[in-house]
């Protein structure tokens, strides 16, 4: 099973940029919630901060604005929003 290490956070290319400007934006308030991945999740991160640890919690990865965020499907996760985040997002 997928743990946040398998997480991949990474700056984007310009290419990369573009395609995910065609993406849904979702938004989401200063929270912590559980999330299961049953796709993998590509997200470009355009506003906020996010720590998330894979459940129960050994493991953390946080990212912010300009990052571009990779989940693996499989991947059972505990997020945790500092700032309220905004990003584009595709699931495979």
């Amino acid at each position: 099973m997928p743990t946040v290490k398998d997480v991949i956070v990474k700056k984007p290319s310009a290419e990369e940029i573009k395609q995910c400007k065609s993406w849904p934006i979702w938004t989401c308030g200063v929270s912590t919630f559980d999330w299961d991945y049953t796709q993998t999740e590509t997200c470009l991160i355009l506003e906020g901060k996010v720590s998330v640890k894979d459940r129960p919690g050994n493991k953390e990865v946080s990212f912010g604005p300009g990052d571009l965020v990779i989940f693996p499907v499989g991947l059972k996760c505990t997020w945790q929003v500092s700032k309220a985040v905004k990003k584009h997002y595709d699931f495979e």
